[in-house]
C-alpha cells in the first residue's frame, strides 16, 4: 500500500513510518506541512493519505477540502486530538473517508487502513461513460438518456459505479457493504437492498431497470 503520512510531530511521525514500513510492508512519504501534503498529493495518488488536524502551512480540515475541490479521489484518514460529535462531522464533510482520535493503537490504524483500502478509490477517468445510449455522467452523479436527466444519490451514485466497474460479476453483499459503507457499523444489509430498490427505480425510467439484477441469497449484477 502506498501512503502518505502528513503529520508535524516527529515522534508520532516517525513511529507511524516505522510501524507501517515494518510491520505491514507499506511504502510510506512523511511530510510534516499542510502545504507540503497538498503538494504531494497532487502531484501522485496514494491508496491512503494520513491527514493530521493540526499543522502548520494549512490544517488537514483546509486541505483536505482542496484536495477535494481538485477532485482528488483517493482515501484520507484524518488524525486528530478532537473527539467532539461536531469536530468529527466538520472533519468528515470535508471530504475524510475516515476519523481516528489521538492516542490510538497502531494496530487499530491498521486495520482502519486496511479497510480503507479495500474500499473503491479508483481515480475517474471518464466524466461520462455511455452503455447503450443511457449516459452516466461521473462529475455530476446523474443519469441520461436523450433530454431526460435523473440525479443519483451519492450512496446510488457509488453503488452503481461500483457495478458498472464489475460490469457482469456478481458482487456479494459483503462486497457492496465493505466498498462503499466500510466502518459505519449501523448500516445493514438492509440498507444495501434499499439502496439497490431506489438504483432500479431510477433505471426503469429508461427501461433499464432489468439492468440490475438479484441474485438470490448472494448479491447483486449489472447486466446490460
Amino acid at each position: 500500500m502506498n501512503v502518505l503520512l502528513a503529520e508535524d510531530d516527529v515522534k508520532l511521525g516517525e513511529l507511524i513510518t516505522y510501524m507501517l514500513e515494518k510491520k505491514a510492508n507499506y511504502q510510506v512519504e512523511w511530510v510534516q506541512t499542510g502545504e507540503d501534503a497538498y503538494d504531494y498529493a497532487s502531484a501522485s495518488h496514494y491508496d491512503v493519505i494520513i491527514m493530521d488536524w493540526m499543522m502548520p502551512n494549512g490544517d488537514g480540515v483546509e486541505i483536505c477540502k482542496r484536495l477535494r475541490n481538485d477532485s482528488y479521489g483517493g482515501a484520507i484518514l484524518m488524525l486528530t486530538a478532537k473527539d467532539a460529535l461536531q469536530d468529527r462531522v466538520v472533519g468528515l464533510d470535508a471530504g475524510a473517508d475516515d476519523y481516528l482520535v489521538k492516542p490510538f493503537e497502531i494496530d487499530e490504524l491498521l486495520a482502519r487502513l486496511r479497510a480503507l483500502a479495500r474500499r473503491n478509490f479508483s481515480p475517474i477517468r471518464e466524466e461520462i461513460l455511455t452503455i447503450e445510449g443511457l449516459s452516466i455522467n461521473r462529475t455530476s452523479q446523474s443519469l441520461q438518456m436523450e433530454q431526460q436527466v435523473i440525479q443519483l444519490t451519492p450512496r446510488e451514485y457509488q453503488l452503481l459505479d461500483l457495478l458498472v466497474q464489475n460490469k457482469g460479476q456478481v458482487l456479494t453483499r459483503d462486497i457492496i457493504f465493505d466498498r462503499i459503507w466500510g466502518n459505519e457499523t449501523d448500516v445493514s444489509y438492509k440498507t444495501i437492498d434499499a439502496t439497490v430498490k431506489l438504483l432500479r427505480k431510477k433505471l426503469t425510467k429508461f427501461q433499464k431497470g432489468d439492468w440490475l439484477q438479484s441474485i438470490r441469497g448472494v448479491g447483486y449484477k449489472l447486466d446490460t
